[in-house]
């Protein structure tokens, strides 16, 4: 039994972390249709900005739990700044092409952002462990958890919970479900779809760089940190459907759920079980378990 409760509050501490960078990619291709391998590197750009104000802060002898503002703080500025530049500088200017150029772009821009990363910040591992063990430990039953994990879950019950009320319930909500369903048709209406577009992907890029920030207390910020990343992220939105909410946070308890166990059972075959996972669900559901409805075009 102890097994059983420490395979499911660890596999829900690892979906919330996941959720958090899965569901910026799904928004983006839901609303985009762009496959964004440069996600990756976003949530690296938010993890090592993090662990770089929060070192700056810590270092200036201000109260340490302003750290917790400073990995808000990364992630909203490393969204903000790097978004806009990425969608207005490079994708603007391919929209309407394959969707295969358009993957083979972000994967360049990946790329380059990789590198970017290694100039800016060299190739020396960064820490910021300070927001980590502040807060302290909370028991079930004889495992410990830090209570770190809880704002890791709280807040990606409160980024889900936020991002269906402003699809279900408010009027950008509404013109957003307009642009995936038709963009010329949502463009004749007088809809600025550029506009969308651009707002679309700025959230996005926020909300990988707010898994990068999260995860930097965590572990040693170091180069290569957004590719093993990037490849969970797809798993999970393909599991749950591309473009969906709902298949995003699903798809990310599934994985969370699945490696979790396969780490307490079976380590040897940890990152092979969750592609095992993907195959199966593939093969009963081909577009994921809540796959979005397609406009029919005559």
């Amino acid at each position: 039994m102890a097994d059983l409760v420490a395979v499911v509050v660890d596999g829900v501490i690892y979906a919330s972390w996941l959720f958090m960078i899965a569901v910026g990619l799904s928004l983006i291709y839901g609303v985009m249709h762009i496959l964004n391998f440069a996600h990756g590197s976003l949530y690296a750009l938010g993890a090592y900005a993090a662990a770089s104000l929060v070192g700056m802060w810590m270092n200036g002898g201000h109260g340490p739990y302003g750290s917790y503002l400073m990995l808000l703080l990364a992630a909203v500025l490393v969204g903000v700044i790097a978004g806009p530049l990425i969608e207005r500088g490079v994708l603007r200017v391919m929209y309407g092409r394959d969707e295969i150029v358009l993957v083979l772009v972000t994967y360049a821009l990946f790329l380059i952002l990789e590198d970017a990363i290694k100039l800016i910040w060299g190739v020396n591992a960064l820490y910021a462990s300070a927001p980590y063990n502040l807060l302290g430990n909370f028991s079930i039953g004889d495992l410990t958890y830090p209570v770190y994990t809880l704002l890791v879950i709280g807040m990606a019950v409160v980024v889900g919970a936020v991002l269906a009320w402003a699809l279900q319930r408010t009027h950008w909500g509404k013109i957003l479900k307009a642009v995936i369903y038709d963009r010329e048709m949502s463009a004749a209406l007088g809809i600025n779809v550029g506009r969308v577009y651009l707002m679309t992907f700025t959230a996005g890029a926020i909300l990988a760089a707010t898994g990068g920030a999260l995860t930097a207390p965590t572990t040693s910020v170091q180069p290569g940190m957004g590719a093993e990343v990037i490849v969970l992220a797809f798993a999970v939105v393909v599991i749950g459907g591309l473009g969906s909410l709902p298949g995003a946070a699903l798809g990310a308890l599934i994985v969370g759920l699945v490696r979790s166990g396969a780490v307490h059972y079976a380590p040897q075959v940890e990152l092979f079980s969750i592609y095992v996972v993907m195959a199966l669900v593939l093969l009963i559901k081909p577009k994921g378990m809540f796959s979005t409805a397609e406009a029919r075009k005559i």
